[in-house]
């Protein structure tokens, strides 16, 4: 039998966007400690000698002084002391929005990869039935379990408890939730998303983005707001569908177009929102370039330095 714990998570302190440090001396690191401002860090780099803050995640005791275990982004919370690696798993958080695939089907459970450093487990009783209906599941609806989610399949779903191994507990009970179609799957490192206020993003370009905090994300046909789930002409039994809808020529190519765009700011390690999104796909667009050129390198190399370029005078 299973039992679920409930986590508390603190904000920490993000330090991504604070800057290079490779000239600062240690008593200007010491400072930048005790006022906020942290950078990156390499394995065996000493963070500091004072014995005023605690080693976390990342971090371990040389001697009197606190040194990182990993390559990554400095964190602090309050007085204690974390190294954020660069490239890692996801870790979850409760009411993380994730986009995750099916790898098994077992008794009342489906096993999902999400990135993590286990499948996290999607229970029967944690999806919602074929229209919406609101009933307890019975031993009919284990039988057909295939029938809603089946291995290879996709779905984006929310982070709702741990289970006491440690393994995340999914749901999909809202209507936005539920599988995927329409669209194409792309992988980027986990650090480079940000938390947003909807993760559900609706590009200008007519194509839809949905941002996976885990580094999974999923660029489909746009989904017009007159059909998105509780509205009036919403199809509540396609929710468990395998077929695809009919795409034109043009929103394929949007696709593509924004799928090689994620591809690119994955390789050179840009933060990923939907307003960096609709800039690049902008600056594709004003410059012609067709979907297949856009991973050139040197293409890719002159976009990066637009979207950095225009990420920087927004943030002055």
């Amino acid at each position: 039998m299973f039992t679920f714990t409930n986590a508390s998570f603190r904000p920490t302190e993000d330090v991504t966007n604070i800057g290079r440090r490779e000239n600062l001396d240690e008593m200007d690191w010491e400072e930048g400690l005790s006022g906020g401002q942290l950078g990156v860090v390499v394995p065996g780099e000493t963070i500091t000698s004072s014995m005023d803050f605690m080693r976390g995640h990342g971090t371990f005791a040389d001697g009197e002084d606190v040194a990182a275990t990993v390559a990554g982004t400095l964190q602090r919370v309050n007085k204690l002391l974390s190294v954020k690696p660069i490239r890692s798993r996801y870790t979850p958080q409760i009411g993380d929005l994730v986009v995750a695939r099916i790898v098994d089907v077992q008794p009342k459970r489906w096993k999902v990869d999400a990135n993590g450093q286990q499948d996290a487990v999607l229970m029967l009783s944690s999806v919602n039935l074929p229209g919406g209906i609101q009933r307890r599941k019975l031993e009919s609806d284990e039988l057909q379990m295939r029938l809603f989610f089946e291995e290879g399949d996709l779905l984006v779903a929310e982070v709702q408890a741990f289970f006491a191994d440690g393994a995340m507990s999914l749901h999909t009970r809202s209507l936005r939730y539920g599988k995927l179609r329409n669209g194409q799957l792309v992988t980027v490192p986990p650090i480079l998303i940000r938390r947003l206020k909807s993760h559900f993003c609706a590009l200008k370009c007519g194509v839809d983005a949905i941002l996976g905090i885990n580094g999974y994300i999923w660029v489909c046909k746009h989904v017009q707001e007159s059909h998105q789930a509780g509205e009036e002409g919403f199809n509540a039994e396609s929710v468990y569908s395998n077929k695809n809808d009919h795409i034109d020529t043009s929103t394929r190519l949007a696709i593509v177009r924004v799928s090689n765009i994620l591809k690119i700011m994955s390789q050179y390690y840009i933060p990923i929102t939907d307003s960096a999104l609709n800039y690049a796909y902008s600056w594709v667009m004003e410059n012609g370039l067709e979907a297949k050129n856009i991973l050139r390198r040197n293409i890719a190399e002159t976009l990066v330095e637009a979207i950095t370029g225009d990420t920087i005078r927004n943030y002055k």
